[in-house]
């Protein structure tokens, strides 16, 4: 299960590198992954410091970290 989190944290960090800061729900779907894995995969992604989430209404808005 590691290792697919791991993959799947891959694919979210390509999908907001190319869209850009998106709703949560719009990610779940971009990737299609289930819904499961995705916020698994954020939590990583979250705790390593390389997205930033943002609730926005009933949703979250999800982008890349800037460095600099």
């Amino acid at each position: 299960m590691i290792t697919e989190i791991g993959i799947v944290a891959g694919e979210i960090w390509h999908y907001l590198d190319q869209h850009g800061e998106v709703a949560l729900s719009s990610l779940a779907q971009g990737i299609d992954k289930p819904r499961d894995n995705v916020l698994m995969s954020l939590g990583w992604l979250a705790r390593e410091g390389h997205v930033i989430l943002q609730q926005a209404g009933s949703d979250y808005r999800v982008s890349l970290r800037k460095n600099g």
